[in-house]
């Protein structure tokens, strides 16, 4: 801070150079003034360049690929009165994204998260539907209430800055689908396709719907949703983000009798699994989905994160060792439950296995978590070539150096 005294008198020796052309040529005729325009000028030009700038409001929304859910400890934590069984965690991708900008914020901004992902969340979910969630950890004996919409929740508006959503596959709904090809495929050879062949006839008998009519119903709503969020946060950057590779496209190397890949085993001892040829035919039905969403995204001018490539040789069938999303059965935090209700019947895992239900692990959610901080980094940043060069040091550093 200056400080300064006034004074009528001109200092000696100032008087015949203070006549001279200042903010945009007014001469200035006394010295006097000629001093205090200048320190006026050095009081208030580098306070503005030294203003940081404002934060950027993230809104996370999506399904409990979003959520994490046994992926590190609950958010909230186990007993807290602010759960609200939506089964977020601090594993999820966008508390590792969060951490990632903390650590090196992009283009020195701070980027300042509201999660509300919830597991089991559909499109209508995100903006326009009430939902009732499910999380099987502590809950209480009534169910748990029903939460507002995700753009409610995170409270989207005109000052948001960013907003990344991952939802799709629940309004298949997947679960339904899941269940329907274990239940069909049970004792067919591996090349059969019962679930294909009845959801490409009409639905199987517990899910009376045509994959047709279930791909046209994502279309609709996914496009309403994108366009509800953007009425909502007009200046935001919207980020969707795909589904990874959770089936592989060849299934022949699946073994149809592991818990740990896609096959059950229900209560009672039943072993339930999909076939080859359906487990081939459900990573058609992902792939087609997450085609949907970049399709929609790319129109409205926002931008697709695609996790399906990176996770390819990842997919549940792999060894667990290699594996990115868990079987029906695998390896969670030991407050996750062994025994989950599906749809129609309830699956028990043992072993020391958890009741994953075919979900992204801790590798899963860092995959995700790389390809959606690059998508960020890239939204957030100025477009100036100066900016997010690898090596880049300081508060102008925008991409990682480093960053997968």
């Amino acid at each position: 801070m200056f400080h300064t005294k006034a004074s009528g008198r001109v200092p000696h020796g100032q008087g015949r150079g203070a006549r001279r052309t200042l903010l945009g040529g007014v001469a200035v005729r006394r010295g006097a003034l000629g001093v205090l325009a200048v320190l006026m000028l050095a009081v208030t030009v580098p306070a503005t360049a030294s203003a940081k700038p404002q934060p950027v409001q993230w809104a996370a929304l999506g399904d409990s690929y979003t959520s994490g859910v046994f992926v590190g400890a609950p958010s909230p934590p186990l007993g807290s009165p602010d759960r609200d069984g939506c089964a977020r965690t601090t594993g999820s991708y966008p508390y590792l994204v969060e951490r990632g900008l903390a650590a090196h914020p992009p283009a020195g901004r701070a980027v300042r998260l509201t999660d509300v992902g919830c597991g089991n969340a559909t499109i209508n979910e995100i903006t326009v539907e009430r939902q009732t969630p499910i999380d099987p950890v502590q809950e209480p004996s009534g169910g748990w209430p029903g939460v507002a919409p995700q753009v409610d929740r995170a409270h989207v508006r005109a000052s948001t800055g960013l907003v990344t959503i991952g939802v799709g596959v629940n309004t298949l709904p997947i679960a339904d689908m899941e269940e329907a090809c274990l239940l069909l495929g049970t004792g067919r050879p591996d090349r059969a396709t019962p679930c294909r062949d009845a959801y490409e006839n009409g639905g199987p008998p517990l899910d009376h719907e045509s994959i047709h009519a279930k791909y046209d119903r994502i279309t609709r709503q996914y496009g309403a949703m994108l366009r509800a969020v953007r009425q909502r946060a007009p200046h935001a950057k919207i980020v969707t983000v795909g589904y990874p590779t959770i089936f592989p496209a060849d299934a022949r190397g699946c073994d149809r009798h592991d818990p740990t890949e896609l096959a059950t085993r229900l209560v009672g001892g039943e072993l339930v699994s999909m076939t080859h040829g359906d487990i081939a035919w459900l990573h058609g039905v992902i792939t087609h989905v997450n085609a949907i969403i970049r399709s929609l995204t790319e129109r409205y001018g926002d931008t697709y994160v695609d996790t399906a490539t990176s996770s390819v040789g990842h997919d549940a069938c792999r060894s667990r060792a290699t594996k990115w999303v868990q079987g029906f059965c695998g390896q969670a935090a030991p407050y996750w439950p062994t025994e989950i209700a599906l749809v129609h019947v309830t699956m028990v895992c043992s072993g020391g296995n958890r009741a994953t239900i075919v979900h992204p692990d801790a590798a899963g959610q860092a995959n995700i978590a790389a390809q959606v901080e690059a998508a960020v980094r890239a939204a957030v940043c100025p477009r100036r070539k100066s900016w997010g060069v690898a090596g880049g040091t300081g508060a102008g550093r925008c991409l990682r150096v480093g960053h997968p």
